[in-house]
């Protein structure tokens, strides 16, 4: 779900055991142990240790997102995942733990995979590839290519694509559900509201009816709750503007389920979605986090708009920044006093982003700014433009990676 921007693992998981709709126990076990049962119910501990550990990733990232998304708890069930191939992982109640694969288990059950740039984890999808096969993993086949020579994550990308990362020693906490625990409404503030609104917004895309609500901040202002009671219209809820419990799950739902980020295809969960938020008033002589971000955003636009000019990225705004603020104001009709307030922040954050899902969608990749500071770490793995190569790039021309140019 959105709300949790980085990803934790829980400390414990709750398992029905039995088809979602069929009556059962749930029972609710330590996430480790969870996957050491579905790891030894999936998994031969014979196999090569490069397999085992390929399939042991694929396990705990499928687990983590449906813990992340609210899967069920979104559909108004009251556990995390089931314990049937049907829907999710095969788990049996009691088995014995194979020692090998908990030790692996022991080693591992903290890290997951997932799309380059994407928040979520991977819906890493598996199969055993002899009786039934899928989009995502062999496990058959995950043991052919370990005999092979090939190591973990280069099985997982072999399925799952090139574009995939290993976060490792994911922070381990109790989870609650992502509900806020007391009704949004006109006058609330705070990082919830931000989320309704994002999920607001990506909703409106698919229905149009929703108005947009522009700028996002953290304040749940008349222009919120009334995207929200359009909402609730629309999908036969209590229009009173109010987000309680059934209205959030209902965006909660609808958002996971446009977004795909439930599916091994997914449009993803981006981290500037809950990153670039207006940070208040930055102007020369301003320092920080806060600056850099701005500086990150508007390097991307100068390499997209010759009126802008190209400046550092060192969370100083100095004048070159304050320049380079006023060439993008003009750029686009605003005041051009050299100061960032929301309509300047927003209007630069709508054309960085615009440029950013263009060139991802089209597959381009960008060699990484090593200079941008720490409190913009969160998105430090994101590629961007590159700065002219230095010649002129004609047929024939090829990168260091041997890319020809046609």
């Amino acid at each position: 779900m959105p709300i949790r921007v980085t990803p934790v693992v829980p400390s414990t998981i709750t398992v029905h055991l039995v088809l979602p709709d069929e009556e059962a126990e749930n029972i609710t076990v330590s996430f480790p142990d969870y996957v050491k049962n579905v790891a030894s119910s999936e998994v031969y501990p014979t196999w090569e240790p490069a397999a085992i550990e390929a399939n042991i990733l694929a396990i705990v990232s499928f687990a983590l997102n449906r813990v992340y998304t609210e899967f069920y708890p979104s559909r108004g069930y009251d556990f995390d995942i089931t314990s049937t191939t049907a829907y999710d992982q095969k788990f049996i109640r009691g088995r014995n733990i194979f020692e090998n694969i908990s030790r692996a288990v022991d080693e591992t059950f903290n890290d997951y995979i997932r799309r380059t740039d994407f928040v979520e984890p991977l819906a890493a999808k598996f199969c055993n590839g002899t009786t039934s096969t899928c989009d995502g993993l062999s496990q058959w086949g995950s043991q052919d290519l370990a005999q092979q020579g090939y190591g973990p994550m280069e099985i997982l990308r072999y399925y799952y694509g090139e574009d995939i990362e290993l976060v490792q020693d994911a922070p381990i906490r109790d989870l609650g559900r992502s509900y806020p625990g007391t009704p949004l409404r006109l006058g609330s503030q705070g990082e919830n509201v931000v989320v309704v609104k994002t999920m607001l917004n990506r909703i409106s895309q698919s229905y149009p009816a929703i108005p947009k609500i522009w700028p996002v901040t953290r304040v749940y202002d008349p222009q919120t709750e009334e995207a929200v009671r359009t909402f609730q219209r629309i999908f036969g809820l209590a229009a009173d503007g109010v987000v309680g419990k059934a209205t959030w799950y209902k965006m909660v739902y609808l958002y996971v389920g446009i977004t795909q980020l439930a599916e091994l295809v997914s449009e993803g969960q981006l981290f500037q979605t809950f990153s670039f938020q207006y940070p208040g008033l930055l102007r020369q002589g301003d320092r920080g986090g806060d600056v850099a971000v701005l500086q990150y955003m508007l390097a991307l636009v100068a390499e997209f708009e010759p009126t802008v000019s190209a400046i550092r990225i060192d969370g100083v705004y100095g004048s070159d920044t304050a320049r380079a603020v006023r060439e993008y104001q003009a750029h686009v009709g605003l005041p051009a006093d050299g100061i960032v307030g929301p309509q300047t922040w927003y209007s630069i954050y709508g054309e960085f982003n615009g440029i950013e899902r263009d060139l991802r969608r089209d597959g381009i990749n960008f060699p990484q700014n090593e200079s941008i500071p720490a409190a913009a770490v969160w998105y430090g793995t994101t590629s961007r433009a590159g700065q002219f190569p230095g010649e002129d790039l004609r047929m024939g021309s090829s990168d260091q990676r041997g890319v020809e140019m046609v």
